[in-house]
């Protein structure tokens, strides 16, 4: 499960709105506030490398935002 509190806090840390995100994944914004919110969307590894790149994230910031059990 993705940890959606410390990719939103990255996202703030980073001043990255959500409009910028949505286009650097290429999709609309309302998809990833469904992302976000827990609707049932994932992000794909290919989202993980673009998001990991914009946001400068370390290997560590990576593991504890998308490859966590904890739901936030």
């Amino acid at each position: 499960m993705v940890n959606i509190r410390k990719l939103k806090a990255k996202l703030v840390e980073k001043d990255i709105s959500i409009i910028e995100l949505a286009n650097v994944l290429g999709i609309d914004k309302s998809t990833i506030y469904r992302k976000l919110n827990k609707s049932g969307e994932n992000f794909t590894v290919k989202d993980v490398e673009k998001i990991s790149k914009a946001l400068s994230l370390t290997y560590d910031d990576i593991n504890s935002i998308f490859f966590t059990d904890i739901v936030a």
